[in-house]
């Protein structure tokens, strides 16, 4: 495992909710990002608690968070070490109430 790989492994089974995405919680820099927060915030989630990882920030993580989870996209959300998936799928889940259920059971 290369350490870019071993730091996002740590990153992801270090923090109960964590969000890859393209700037911060309080200031998204892409839509796809802005949504997952969005999202996020509607299932209870205090913004300030959630760790995000701004990938613009670093390049090595930006582009090694897609081989880590063999997903073409960002943001992504892993909860509890789990990969749960983009901004697409966490709308799907969200819509279904699935997502509440995942992020409930993570206290």
């Amino acid at each position: 495992m290369s350490d870019t790989q071993q730091r996002i492994h740590a990153l992801v089974n270090s923090n109960d909710i964590l969000l890859f995405m393209k700037g911060n919680a309080s200031f998204p820099m892409c839509g796809f990002s802005g949504r997952a927060i969005q999202i996020l915030k509607a299932c209870g989630v205090d913004t300030k608690t959630l760790t995000t990882v701004n990938v613009l920030e670093d390049e090595e993580i930006r582009q090694g968070i897609k081989e880590y989870s063999n997903w073409p996209t960002i943001p992504q959300l892993y909860v509890k070490g789990e990969f749960i998936g983009g901004s697409d799928i966490m709308m799907e889940m969200y819509e279904s109430g699935e997502l509440k259920q995942v992020l409930d059971t993570q206290d």
